[in-house]
């Protein structure tokens, strides 16, 4: 039974978590719009999204250390970046910046919307299985 609710909501676990972490991406490179030389970055949602549902997760391949069998396994697709990809500006600027803020206001806000439209399609998905769940 678990395993057929899981099944049931891992596209939209795997979708929201890839939305969470390329909004800290984005996030990050808006902080650091006056950092000379920083490198903005970025990752395709739609590969990185087909890639997790082909291995299962968002963060294959990549374990944390731990030094005691009893430490809890954490979710490492926050803490790899060996997907980011640098970002073209179409401006070059002075201080070697590549963070180019409309571009990067405009990726931040168009995925604030997805994340939203996802965790409403998920909160509807949720609703549904557990009135199912009751009759």
């Amino acid at each position: 039974m678990i395993d057929k609710l899981d099944a049931a909501l891992r596209f939209n676990q795997e979708a929201l978590d890839l939305r969470a972490r390329r909004q800290d991406v984005l996030a990050s490179n808006i902080a650091n719009a006056d950092t000379p030389n920083y490198k903005a970055r970025d990752f395709d949602f739609g590969s990185e999204l087909q890639r997790a549902l082909a291995t299962g997760t968002a963060a294959a391949g990549t374990t944390l250390a731990t030094t005691s069998a009893r430490h809890l396994h954490g979710n490492a697709a926050l803490a790899t970046d060996a997907d980011l990809q640098y970002r073209l500006p179409t401006q070059s600027s002075i201080d070697g910046n590549t963070v180019e803020m409309n571009t990067e206001r405009t990726a931040f806000a168009e995925n604030a919307v997805h994340y939203e439209t996802e965790l409403t399609v998920t909160t509807s998905k949720i609703k549904s299985l557990l009135a199912a769940m009751q009759q």
